[in-house]
């Protein structure tokens, strides 16, 4: 897949995987269902499910460093800004090669348009927080959140799912 296309299905991604409600036993619900999908597979992740200003949900599995959990910190502040999800925003400047930093004056210490945080956006409220992973390849961890929103959803994640990176 290409950059434009994985874009718009980005796009469709976040304009798909609505929820009804968001509140702290729907954060739950979601931050194990990424816990247990990450045990399952033997993967270390840093996991986080915020309201914007509120941790709802943290989980720092074996393996994971304080790094991870500045990389949440970072990846959840683009999502809170941008109101997209980390990953495209990344993309977005990868297009117009720029930078958070050239483009918007965004310090790299603040702020990590790379992939892993996604936006939580409820129907008829709009974009409330949002739900970040660290700890694998920046389209893994979009992939992974993808997904678990899918498993939540009842949604079908092969048809959401970011297909292999193009060369």
């Amino acid at each position: 897949m290409g950059l434009s296309e994985d874009l718009e299905k980005i796009a469709t991604q976040e304009h798909e995987l609505h929820l009804q409600r968001f509140d702290a036993q729907f954060a739950w619900e979601l931050g194990t269902r990424i816990r247990t999908m990450a045990t399952e597979r033997g993967l270390s992740l840093v996991i986080d499910v915020r309201r914007f200003g509120q941790p709802l949900f943290y989980a720092a599995l074996e393996g994971t460093t304080a790094d991870n959990a500045e990389w949440v910190r970072r990846k959840s502040n683009v999502v809170a800004r941008f109101h997209r999800s980390s990953y495209a925003v990344g993309m977005t400047l990868k297009v117009k090669a720029t930078t958070l930093l050239e483009r918007y004056g965004l310090p790299v210490v603040d702020y990590a348009a790379d992939g892993g945080s996604f936006p939580l956006i409820v129907e008829n409220a709009g974009i409330v927080g949002s739900v970040t992973v660290s700890g694998l390849p920046q389209r893994d961890d979009h992939n992974l959140v993808v997904e678990a929103l899918c498993a939540l959803l009842g949604r079908d994640f092969a048809a959401l799912r970011l297909g292999p990176e193009s060369a």
